[in-house]
């Protein structure tokens, strides 16, 4: 099942203390808790106002195909979370080439970190820069063992990945440091909480109906199909 916030308080399972400990970085750099998760969360809404679920990020959107494409993917995703690396790893490039790269879908990214090492990784993810920022995400998912789950502190194995997206130890330390990305993050994912119900990750809207079921090709295609079909 998809990895999920806990479900009593609604908030991430690292402390103040744990994320500057795990880190080794800036006290400047902590992930704040989402409220507690509301009664639309917890029921899970098998659909949200498209006109909610589309006002755009402070963050400013990630996204690849058309804009008035018929059909519109949003994403809410942890780096941490090992379903999404397994979308990002063996589905994506398969839904990229049959839905994005073809005009057919306009794909939005939005990060809900569920820790707060995910949310150091999406901030490196924005920092990298625009043209740069899908590579480090599909990196960050497919090297994900490496630098979420080894032993020891992750922050040296997410700058041996960050370097490859050019950045230097000194744009690293100011990425993670930088207090005003890590509000707009935090507020992202507590309005996809708040407003749109997102407990767990990944979680797929697909024109505002959220996907039912595991995150596989068919599933899509049944979801997406018929909406493309439509005049």
């Amino acid at each position: 099942m998809p990895n999920s916030i806990n479900s009593k308080t609604g908030r991430t399972l690292l402390t103040r203390r744990a994320m500057i400990a795990t880190l080794g970085v800036s006290a400047a750099f902590v992930f704040a808790a989402a409220a507690p998760i509301s009664a639309l969360a917890q029921d899970k809404a098998a659909e949200v106002p498209v006109e909610e679920l589309m006002k755009p990020s402070p963050l400013g959107e990630l996204e690849l195909g058309p804009a008035d494409a018929k059909v519109t993917v949003v994403e809410y995703a942890s780096m941490t979370c090992g379903h999404c690396a397994h979308f990002t790893n063996e589905i994506w490039p398969e839904f990229k080439k049959k839905y994005v790269d073809t005009n057919k879908v306009h794909y939005i990214f939005r990060d809900f970190p569920l820790d707060n090492l995910a949310a150091a990784a999406a901030m490196l993810a924005r920092c990298a820069g625009h043209d740069k920022t899908f590579p480090l995400i599909e990196v960050l998912f497919e090297k994900q063992a490496e630098w979420a789950f080894g032993e020891g502190n992750p922050v040296p194995r997410l700058f041996k990945i960050a370097k490859q997206a050019g950045f230097t130890q000194e744009s690293f330390d100011k990425c993670l440091t930088d207090q005003k990305l890590l509000d707009e993050i935090t507020a992202e994912r507590k309005r996809a909480a708040e407003v749109l119900g997102v407990n767990a990750t990944p979680t797929f809207f697909i024109n505002g109906k959220r996907l039912q079921g595991a995150p596989t090709m068919e599933n899509f295609d049944k979801m997406i199909e018929p909406l493309l079909a439509k005049s």
